[in-house]
């Protein structure tokens, strides 16, 4: 299992600087239990979105054009603080474990 915090989406001004406004984030990660056809993939997801008020002139100001996604992630992870980061991976690998061992069933007895 490994952790994955990626960028699906931004949201920029629409000028010569286009700094970003919004960042639609997702954390995600995945265990596959068994092998072969019988395999199973367990997955937990979190979503989310951070806002920002780009100004050009900061120092530290990474252009539109120069952005990677690795920039933007640590943005969010700044934005949402250690102890957030902390709490959205705890949330998806609890969604892993509540996958592997559901609280309920579906069937009948007979």
């Amino acid at each position: 299992m490994a952790v994955t915090w990626s960028i699906t989406n931004t949201e920029y001004n629409n000028d010569s600087d286009k700094g970003v406004v919004h960042a639609a984030w997702q954390c995600t990660d995945s265990e596959v239990v068994g092998s072969g056809d019988s395999a199973v993939t367990h997955t937990g997801t979190v979503s989310g979105m951070e806002s920002y008020t780009p100004d050009a002139s900061a120092d530290g100001y990474v252009a539109y054009a120069s952005l990677t996604e690795a920039n933007v992630v640590a943005w969010v992870k700044a934005t949402l603080g250690s102890d957030e980061v902390t709490r959205v991976e705890t949330k998806v690998a609890a969604q892993i474990t509540k996958s592997k061992t559901p609280p309920t069933g579906w069937g009948v007895p007979w």
